[in-house]
């Protein structure tokens, strides 16, 4: 089985669990411990590491120094924002601090965009969720492969459609990627999955343009 990300498992595991498989199944199945499928059946999305609390470092008396800098930054002109390099030399020169610059560089990364969050000045970010019918939408798409021919390497395109609701797909390869080899793709796709489904579409990132289930 290839290997999957935590989400990808979790989303397979409901998805197996949803068409009626048990859970020492899916034990045996996705080679994953009883508390595993217990988590993934019970929630959507994978607990969070805990985080480790950070190590004590020379830097810390002056992260307070360093804060204050970055808040200024906020409504100082462009040209006088203070870069990296400028807050180091003044914790040595000013502070006499015994730090690296690699040590200030990881901090100032960090911390600038929360301190840019935390006075309301950062720019919005918006979420659109992606939710699917069963049977109404697929993705398709060609992907060069290179297989041994009579001794020889020959390129070759890996026809994909992978339905968006469970994730299934059907793979071809052929010896071109024109407009045949694309329907010809969508006809096989359709007889192994045992047809298409209401208002079905299918989208293509690359190649020929997209079509639509009959």
């Amino acid at each position: 089985m290839p290997q999957m990300s935590k989400v990808e498992l979790y989303a397979a595991i409901r998805r197996d669990h949803r068409s009626g498989m048990k859970m020492r199944e899916l034990e045996r199945k996705y080679n994953v411990s009883w508390r595993t499928v217990k988590k993934a059946v019970d929630s959507v999305w994978p607990e969070p590491r805990k985080k480790l609390l950070p190590r004590p470092t020379a830097l810390d008396p002056y992260k307070p120094v360093i804060d204050e800098m970055l808040r200024t930054d906020l409504d100082a002109p462009r040209k006088q924002r203070h870069t990296i390099t400028r807050i180091f030399h003044r914790l040595v020169e000013e502070h006499s601090a015994d730090v690296s610059y690699q040590m200030v560089r990881r901090y100032v990364s960090d911390r600038k965009p929360e301190i840019l969050a935390a006075s309301g000045k950062a720019p919005m970010e918006a979420f659109v969720p992606q939710s699917h019918l069963p049977g109404h939408e697929a993705e398709v798409d060609f992907g060069d492969v290179t297989v041994r021919l009579a001794g020889e390497l020959v390129t070759c395109y890996l026809f994909s459609l992978r339905l968006s609701y469970s994730g299934k797909a059907v793979h071809r390869v052929f010896a071109s990627c024109g407009q045949e080899a694309f329907f010809e793709g969508h006809v096989y796709a359709l007889r192994t999955l045992g047809g298409a489904g209401p208002r079905s579409a299918t989208t293509t990132s690359s190649r020929p343009s997209p079509g639509c289930w009959g």
